[in-house]
């Protein structure tokens, strides 16, 4: 004989109603309660009735995660953690590659509008107009974005850089490039303006390079660029843009740090493995807070405010004092 609701409730010591919400809305469930729920299903080999829940609820289960560029390090971790949280509430998780381009972006959410329950769209490439517009259409949560009236969860770049010029100024830098990244992103927009406003702090000549691409190929092709400025140090968009940055000075026969300090953004573990100084962005807790308020705009209709993520700047072996 099948297993059904009733077992589990019965078994777990709680309300039918209670398991329900456990697979269906499992942020509405204390974490006890809830453990407690799944271990049972588990013990009785329960598995819901996805087919049945989408009739009765109208939702599938299935929730969308759009990223700008799959290739890029920064995002694996915060899929992996995204899709384990929300398997924890019985969701699966689409993920979908935009490769930096906010025409596919935007074709990705109009097609999978009908299969998801909801999405996230992490650092899209859409404007506002479009981003609020699509939102009629299915429920967002946006991550690395600040598109009014959505919720979104941020990763305090802006605070970041500002611990990344203080680094390189303290060290006794006082000509620093910025090589920033695309300009529809958000990120670079708080990157650059809170370098420049702490650059001017501790009395550091800014050159903002760019835009350039967010890889490895930009920012070995921003080393001319960067080396015609006289600057001692620089700040990349990301730790693409500064592995490639290191890659290409090392190819003309300059070393890292002794003649240049290079600071990336990311902390990614190819930045570990270069022991690359980094700001290291928070993006596992990042994935699982996006689901967090996606799950309660889904099952509540609201739309839960902004979550803001602390980051902090990692010091390793790609910065020291400016030569002589």
């Amino acid at each position: 004989m099948a297993v059904t609701i009733k077992d589990v409730a019965h078994a777990s010591g709680v309300h039918v109603s209670t398991v329900s919400r456990t697979f269906s809305a499992a942020h509405l469930v204390n974490a006890e309660t809830r453990a407690r729920v799944l271990a049972a299903a588990h013990q009785l080999g329960y598995r819901p009735n996805r087919a049945a829940r989408a009739l009765s609820t109208r939702r599938t289960g299935n929730l969308g995660l759009i990223v700008a560029d799959i290739a890029n390090p920064f995002f694996p971790p915060l899929i992996k953690a995204a899709q384990a949280h929300a398997r924890a509430s019985d969701h699966h998780v689409f993920v979908a590659d935009t490769d930096e381009q906010a025409r596919v972006e935007e074709e990705l959410i109009r097609s999978m509008a009908t299969q998801v329950d909801g999405a996230l769209l992490v650092a899209s490439r859409l404007s506002n107009r479009v981003i609020n517009e699509l939102s009629a259409d299915v429920p967002f949560v946006v991550v690395n974005r600040r598109p009014p009236g959505l919720p979104a969860v941020l990763m305090d770049v802006a605070s970041g850089a500002r611990q990344a010029v203080e680094h390189l100024a303290g060290l006794g830098h006082r000509e620093v490039a910025l090589l920033s990244g695309p300009r529809a992103s958000w990120t670079n927009q708080n990157l650059e303006r809170a370098a420049a406003e702490e650059a001017e702090r501790h009395g550091v000549r800014l050159h903002r390079l760019g835009p350039n691409q967010p890889t490895e190929e930009g920012g070995a092709a921003a080393a001319p660029d960067l080396l015609a400025t006289g600057a001692t140090a620089a700040l990349a968009y990301n730790d693409l843009v500064a592995l490639g940055l290191v890659g290409e000075l090392r190819s003309r026969g300059l070393a890292v740090p002794d003649d240049l300090s290079v600071v990336g953004v990311d902390n990614t573990d190819t930045a570990r493995h270069c022991d690359l100084t980094t700001v290291d962005m928070p993006t596992a807790a990042a994935g699982r807070a996006a689901i967090d308020l996606l799950l309660r705009r889904i099952t509540s209709g609201d739309a839960p405010g902004t979550v803001t993520l602390d980051t902090r700047l990692i010091v390793r072996g790609s910065t020291a004092p400016p030569a002589g």
